[in-house]
């Protein structure tokens, strides 16, 4: 089985340095194909490559006999495959947690980015608006909309009839809707 061109030097120049740009290129092509085989995507081959070369750049001083180059650069290139496997993913568990958070629709996370970006562009700016209004509208607001409550369930709660609640809220949906349309006039149109 041919690893490469490393030099079979056995004389003293074995345990020299060695030129690692050329050791790369000579031993790349194999390791392009173990990356691929532990799993790195085609897309990420060159990436985790040069992971591969920058890891071997730091740590060339460990290779003390260069006819054992290619055991090394592979060795490296699992460590390497194995990381990048990992990021992927947590990247992957991140972009499924986010989605089923309901925060963002899941068509937006994976079919547009543009309407992904909107849609958190326009909650900064709820959030803006929210944050600018008084405690009491504020509270009233997202305990209305984010525990999902009926007047009723916030009447009982606050200590105030449903009546008072329903004042409450027609007020601070105002407040909140002139917050909005002072920074994006569009967003307050739309709702």
């Amino acid at each position: 089985m041919n690893q490469g061109a490393a030099p079979a030097d056995d004389g003293p120049a074995a345990c020299g340095s060695i030129d690692l740009p050329a050791a790369l290129a000579a031993h790349g092509r194999w390791l392009r194909t173990v990356l691929a085989a532990r799993g790195v995507e085609a897309a990420s081959l060159d990436e985790v490559l040069q992971e591969v070369a920058a890891a071997a750049a730091q740590h060339v001083g460990r290779l003390r006999d260069r006819r054992r180059t290619a055991a090394w650069l592979y060795r490296i290139a699992v460590v390497q495959a194995l990381q990048y496997r990992r990021r992927a993913g947590r990247r992957r568990r991140l972009a499924e947690r986010y989605a089923a958070s309901g925060v963002a629709p899941g068509e937006a996370i994976d079919a547009d980015p543009l309407a992904w970006l909107l849609a958190e562009e326009a909650q900064r700016l709820v959030r803006r608006a929210v944050a600018e209004l008084p405690p009491q509208d504020a509270e009233i607001l997202l305990l209305k909309y984010t525990e999902d409550w009926s007047y009723r369930q916030l009447a009982e709660h606050t200590g105030v009839t449903a009546s008072a609640i329903e004042a409450r809220l027609h007020r601070a949906r105002g407040r909140l809707r002139a917050a909005l349309t002072r920074p994006a006039p569009e967003l307050a149109a739309a709702r």
